[in-house]
């Protein structure tokens, strides 16, 4: 069973600190060390039970025994800092930043002290130009975005381990089960919220949310490749003021969105 966390200290507007996290590497595959909120314990116990999540923890522990550095030391943390019914704003990516010292368990994320990677540089430059939100001084508040996390973002990769200097290293070995059940349960409660994919791949997980229910906003991914390539450019997109819009229309709360 996945250790809970108290929810009241991360719930929208409070003031207390979210469990400190120290940029580092997995040191074991055990799923006990990694708290998430208390109403993601059924979905997550749920999938390490299966066959997949079991298997996903023997491809970690095998990476581990032979050496493998992997990234985060927390891969939950996104359902750490973001209860389910918090959730305002889903941003999704694709998996953790593969150099050492970057990646804290939050998409797009950067653990306090990194420079700005040049797709965050761009969301944040995104959002200046679509909200006028001063573009942040590093290395404070820099690149971590757990106060967004903490207001009802959530800042998910579909897969959550990496190893170093290999990009999608664990990709297709059973996190995309997980995180596929995280966008269904979301889609699924009746508050309305916002759903931001960019990229391709990002995208490709349209089908699992009710567009009925839900805002989707989709563009090209922010990294410099396409930022501003079409069909849709992600500078100048304005999914920023588009979700402040819907907010207003349907009486949310959130990061982003004020």
């Amino acid at each position: 069973m996945v250790r809970p966390i108290d929810t009241q200290v991360l719930s929208e507007g409070a003031v207390g600190e979210p469990v400190p996290v120290e940029s580092g590497q997995l040191t074991a595959a055990n799923p006990v060390d990694w708290p998430v909120a208390l109403a993601w314990q059924p979905v997550v116990d749920a999938f390490f039970q299966s066959a997949n999540g079991q298997s996903l923890l023997d491809f970690l522990r095998q990476r581990l025994a032979a050496g493998a550095t992997i990234f985060p030391p927390q891969p939950l943390r996104a359902l750490q800092l973001t209860p389910p019914q918090s959730v305002r704003v889903v941003i999704l990516g694709q998996d953790p930043y593969h150099g050492r010292g970057q990646a804290e368990g939050l998409a797009f994320s950067v653990a306090p002290g990194v420079a700005l990677p040049p797709s965050l540089r761009n969301i944040f430059k995104e959002l200046q130009r679509d909200l006028g939100t001063p573009f942040p001084t590093h290395p404070q508040p820099g690149g971590s975005l757990v106060r967004w996390a903490e207001q009802g973002v959530l800042l998910l990769n579909t897969c959550l381990t990496v190893e170093e200097g290999l990009p999608a290293s664990h990709a297709g070995k059973g996190w995309e089960v997980l995180t596929d059940a995280v966008i269904r349960h979301v889609s699924q409660d009746v508050v309305p919220k916002v759903f931001m994919l960019w990229g391709a791949h990002a995208q490709s997980k349209r089908t699992l949310i009710d567009a009925g229910r839900h805002l989707v906003l989709t563009a090209n991914h922010p990294s410099p490749l396409s930022a501003l390539r079409p069909p849709v450019p992600f500078i100048g997109c304005g999914h920023f003021s588009q979700a402040r819009a819907w907010k207003e229309r349907h009486a949310l709360n959130g990061a982003l969105v004020r």
